[in-house]
């Protein structure tokens, strides 16, 4: 019998595991993230919809990061994705540190598909916080000074 994968500092993300997204190895700034679509995450081309891939480049890689650093979380700060050709069946992640300062881990993910094929790639910058204790803290609302308004942009 084999042993698992190492995984260190990896909570579960309600919305990845809404997708079926499983962390396979997360250890030493690397992650492997493994997807099988489901019918409801196709696009109207019958392949894997953009967002789902977006959202499994976005879990591979602050998997990765998370992976350096105990008792830290990392927020996606900038992503941008490219897309090579459809992504269809079983799908799997590869992501990995790039760079990685004090605050900020600079990292990118391949998903690549059954057959071994890059179907999407991504870099993206994710900041270091502190992880709360869940219900520890509420949010607070924003405090503007009396003579500003808010403001919402529609550019």
């Amino acid at each position: 019998m084999s042993e698992a994968p190492p995984r260190v500092n990896i909570p579960l993300v309600p919305f990845a595991d809404h997708l079926g997204l499983q962390i396979h190895m997360a250890v030493e700034g690397r992650s492997e993230v493994r997807y099988t679509p489901l019918p409801e995450h196709l696009n109207s081309f019958h392949v894997v919809h953009g967002g789902v891939c977006m959202t499994l480049l976005d879990v591979t890689m602050a998997t990765a990061a998370r992976s350096l650093e105990e008792g830290m979380g990392v927020v996606t700060i900038e992503m941008k994705s490219s897309f090579m050709r459809p992504a269809q069946g079983e799908l799997v992640g590869e992501g990995r540190i790039l760079h990685r300062t004090a605050t900020m881990a600079f990292v990118e993910a391949s998903i690549r598909d059954a057959k071994g094929q890059l179907c999407t790639h991504g870099t993206g910058t994710f900041k270091y916080v502190r992880k709360l204790a869940v219900g520890s803290r509420k949010a607070q609302s924003l405090q503007l000074p009396q003579d500003m308004q808010p403001v919402i942009a529609t550019d």
